[in-house]
């Protein structure tokens, strides 16, 4: 029987992150338009999740957005409980109606 192990290559062994000053090095000498380097201001529109003028834009923002999402909760919160019953009432309607057939055959 012919051994169907091989042997794995060995890799090499991965290089060290850069550090904090090789970060910082390679930033400093980066194009502006450099997609990887690119720093988006504070404020640019239509960039998701930049930060407004102040702090307390900011806040007021995801305190608008928290109110909006929790009022959408519970309009979602009723209209679960409405199908709930639904659903509920269909069942007893179906366990009446299975009874019924049920009656009959005998």
């Amino acid at each position: 029987m012919a051994s169907k192990s091989k042997k794995r290559p060995i890799l090499p062994i991965r290089p060290d992150p850069p550090t904090v000053q090789q970060l910082l090095d390679d930033m400093s000498r980066a194009a502006p338009d450099d997609p990887v380097f690119r720093v988006v201001p504070p404020g640019a529109p239509g960039v998701k999740g930049a930060s407004r003028e102040s702090p307390e834009e900011d806040q007021s923002e995801q305190g608008r957005r928290y109110l909006e999402l929790n009022e959408r909760l519970q309009e979602v919160w009723g209209e679960l409980a409405q199908k709930r019953e639904e659903l509920r009432v269909a069942g007893e309607q179906l366990e009446r109606t299975v009874a019924e057939v049920k009656g009959r055959a005998l």
